[in-house]
């Protein structure tokens, strides 16, 4: 049975409406039926949970079309997509928020919790409310509606007289109040209005909201991954002012529905002096409808384009629109009369003649309104002929003005224009900073659609306590610093989506660089980012999730899929199984250059063992975002550290050195084992960085000690320089006991930069003189070499006594060609023991 419960959610999760409903009523019918025969009692515990489960989504499916039968509007798509279990605990844990759990809404509530106590005591939520140090000087207490004085007196507080003219005044939430404002047509007591699924005690006949009995509200809202439910009471802060600490409707003071739906959404975001946020967010949480975040100032913006959709979904119902300003000096915000860095309401849009415009409302109740100072039209819209004509701090404006004028255009687009969607919770723990430009550790989704129709993707960040802090420490730095609003919001970090084609389809993508990029969203510093997409049908394309500067070590995001036909999603999966990671740094020992510095062999180098042939990838990443970078990977004795880099011996390498991150990959690799070195472009450029290497067979990345890592550094105190027509000099090296050494060179870049043609230097380490010499170790396999990027020996064993019966060890440096005058060779030993070093004399024979 419980196989066939499984079957009917795997159609349930491809379903939806009245289909989806019948699928949930199986599958929970078959649980019960399960845990009725189960035996072990924990057995029948978790299928009497799973028949909860799929219960309650039955429940919000049944509810959804009850609410869409009601009215004009399409039912609203549901996630059927059956959580794992890690995603029950995300969406658990995410309840908790300032002290308060909100927890996932399941049923709507039992009208008795509305009614008046046995002993008439009013409800009263113990939450506390903080208010800013401006509102405390005026806060006279939290009063019930009858004991407002501006409440009070005949008629129905839950219904309008008048059409509904909200403003803000000492409140700090302009956001919250242009939301309210742009989406009163949709709570107005008509077919289809969103408030009887939001708001409760509802009067569904009047399609009102009722008068709780006991004070008690409870609210329906959409945040950290789920619709949850907030109880406030009726209490407001009242004012011993004419100034309002609420929102207020000027043309029906007596309304008090949208002060208590801002007090339910204050609560969630910590209080009344909350630091402010975006009207797309705040209509996100209210009303459930996907934010879109426009930015007017984009040189991607197509205004044609934009209008003609934003315009018709207006038009059909379907999109709520509100508008940002950006930062802006007090001398533009007298001359245009617009507030910096504040949230208006749309109130409609339409055209006249040939000008396309927005009735816009600015939100506090005495205010600037624009002036139309540089207004690319003259309106002609007629006051009288509008629905609005006596309400207050409004003003027509050209599409073409508001593009110029205002930052950012926010759309809040009805879910109901898609048949499907699909949530996907997870969790990411911020990475290092050195892979925060690059992709390795973060979230990545295979995305397949059979179809290619039109799909929206959602990615929200779940609010957490942490970030209020930030907010209020960073908004009261701002207070005190006259500084921008917009600054403040920023530091909560940036998060955006990209798309890409892979190979194989569907797999991982290391970074940007290298890869097809089919869509990049921008980097938002709100907690919502949709990216709209045709995609390729039946061809899976790889979403990938980033960000930039987020403060708080973890966090929890929801990923809403939204098509109106079903999707294939799940985690991207690595196109190479076996990953190993190493993190280092370039410091002032290490940080060598490029391969065009003899310094280059002082770059931190990693042993790769490979077991068997195999296609290789490797990913380099920085703490640094403008630190160019390489890596290489060069054919070596036994993955020894490398002095020398001949082309021979790149098998494989970066693009030329790149910004902040860079990506390598080797179709295929013989098993062996090789160096890699991870290199900057100028020796003395420091930072940290992370490689990740991945292959198809297990490997092992190792690194390489540095040359003079345990051992002693014994530089020749002088260079060895030639005179005209010396081509060989020679310096004696003396040891104690038996010691491990081995010699390093290059040229000396304080001495000129040699001749156009460098000479070709080769170093040997010998035994004895003459020629009965015997040569012990040699650079270059014995080759002349350039020796501008550095030389060394192999390490050999130096016995005293052999030194002594066979005529000494000598350090021999010869050149071909002809060094600069005065310019040299710098050599030094590196042992495992003490040498002395004698100077330099000519060894010509």
């Amino acid at each position: 049975m419980e196989a066939r419960a499984l079957e009917h959610e795997r159609h349930l999760a491809r379903s939806q409406g009245p289909e989806a409903l019948q699928h949930a009523i199986a599958a929970a019918d078959l649980y019960m039926q399960a845990a009725q025969k189960a035996t072990a009692p924990a057995e029948r515990a978790r299928l009497t949970r799973k028949c909860s489960e799929v219960l309650a989504l039955g429940e919000r499916l049944k509810a959804n079309a009850k609410a869409a039968g009601a009215g004009s509007r399409p039912p609203v798509p549901e996630s059927t997509r059956p959580l794992t279990t890690a995603e029950k605990t995300i969406i658990l844990r995410a309840s908790r928020l300032h002290g308060n759990i909100f927890p996932p809404w399941d049923t709507t509530p039992d009208p008795a919790v509305f009614d008046t106590a046995p002993d008439g005591a009013a409800y009263v939520d113990p939450s506390p409310f903080s208010l800013s140090a401006e509102q405390q000087a005026i806060f006279s207490g939290w009063k019930r509606p009858d004991e407002i004085p501006s409440v009070q007196g005949d008629g129905d507080p839950m219904a309008a007289a008048a059409e509904i003219d909200l403003a803000q005044d000492l409140a700090t939430d302009c956001s919250v109040v242009a939301s309210l404002c742009a989406a009163v047509r949709h709570f107005r007591p008509t077919e289809g209005s969103l408030l009887p699924s939001l708001m409760y005690p509802f009067d569904h006949d009047a399609i009102k909201p009722n008068i709780s009995k006991n004070g008690k509200y409870v609210f329906r809202m959409y945040f950290n991954g789920s619709w949850r439910r907030v109880i406030i009471d009726d209490r407001l802060p009242a004012s011993s002012t004419d100034r309002t600490l609420y929102v207020v409707d000027r043309r029906n003071p007596r309304l008090i529905w949208p002060a208590l739906i801002e007090k339910a959404y204050l609560k969630i975001r910590g209080g009344y002096d909350f630091p402010g946020s975006n009207s797309g967010t705040d209509l996100h949480a209210l009303t459930g409808w996907v934010p879109e975040q426009i930015f007017l100032q984009s040189d991607d913006i197509e205004l044609d384009e934009t209008w003609e959709r934003i315009e018709k979904a207006y038009n059909d119902g379907n999109a709520i629109v509100t508008l940002g300003t950006g930062n802006m000096s007090p001398e533009e915000e007298e001359t245009l009369g617009l507030v910096r860095e504040h949230d208006y309401a749309v109130l409609d849009l339409k055209k006249d003649g040939h000008n396309r415009l927005f009735l816009v409302k600015n939100p506090w109740c005495d205010s600037l309104v624009w002036t139309g100072v540089g207004s690319s039209a003259s309106l002609s819209v007629s006051r009288a002929a509008s629905p609005y004509k006596d309400m207050t701090n409004m003003f027509w404006m050209t599409f073409e003005d508001v593009v110029q004028h205002f930052d950012s255009l926010y759309v809040n687009w009805n879910p109901s224009l898609f048949r499907h969607r699909q949530d996907h919770h997870f969790t990411w723990e911020m990475s290092d900073k050195t892979e925060e430009l690059i992709f390795i550790n973060n979230p990545q989704y295979s995305i397949l659609s059979p179809s290619g129709g039109t799909v929206w993707i959602l990615l929200s960040r779940h609010w957490q306590d942490g970030e209020l802090g930030i907010l209020r420490e960073r908004k009261a730095e701002r207070d005190h610093r006259h500084g921008s609003l917009a600054n403040v919001s920023k530091q909560l970090g940036f998060m955006a989506l990209s798309l890409f084609a892979t190979t194989p389809p569907g797999t991982r993508v290391p970074l940007t660089e290298g890869h097809r990029c089919l869509h990049q969203g921008p980097y938002v510093d709100s907690p919502n980012t949709l990216l709209r997409y045709e995609p390729t049908p039946n061809k899976a394309q790889t979403l990938v999730v980033s960000q930039s500067e987020l403060p708080l070590p973890k966090y929890s995001f929801t990923l809403s899929l939204f098509s109106n036909e079903p999707l294939v999603v799940s985690p991207a999966v690595e196109p190479l199984a076996h990953n190993v990671t190493v993190h280092g740094a370039w410091t002032r020992r290490t940080a060598g250059g490029s391969a065009a510095y003899a310094s280059y062999l002082f770059n931190p180098q990693f042993a790769l063992t490979l077991p068997r042939a195999t296609r290789l990838s490797l990913v380099l990443g920085t703490d640094t975002p403008d630190l160019p970078v390489h890596v290489a990977v060069l054919f070596s004795s036994g993955g020894q550290r490398v002095t020398t880099v001949a082309g021979r011996d790149i098998l494989g390498a970066s693009s030329e050195y790149q910004r902040g991150r860079t990506f390598a990959s080797i179709a295929n690799i013989d098993p062996g084992t090789y160096t890699v070195v991870v290199s900057t472009f100028e020796p003395g450029q420091t930072g940290r960085f992370s490689l990740r290497v991945g292959a198809a067979v297990p490997v092992q990345l190792k690194p390489i000690l540095a040359d003079a890592a345990g051992r002693l550094r014994t530089p020749l105190p002088s260079p060895a320089i030639f005179s005209d027509g010396e081509e060989r000099l020679r310096t004696r090296v003396g040891v104690g006991r038996l010691t491990r050494a081995g010699i390093l060179a290059r040229l000396d870049p304080n001495r000129g930069s040699g001749t156009p043609a460098s000479p070709a230097i080769r170093v040997a380490l010998e035994l004895g003189t003459g020629p009965h010499r015997t040569t012990l170790a040699v650079t270059g396999e014995g080759e002349f070499a350039d020796a501008s990027r550095g030389l060394r020996t192999e390490d050999i064993d130096l016995d005293p006594e052999v030194a002594r019966s066979q005529g000494g060890f000598w350090v021999v440096v010869e050149q071909i060609g002809s060094l600069r005058s005065r310019q040299g060779v710098l050599v030094e030993v590196l042992s495992d023991g003490v040498v002395n070093l004698g100077a330099w004399e000519n060894a010509d024979d």
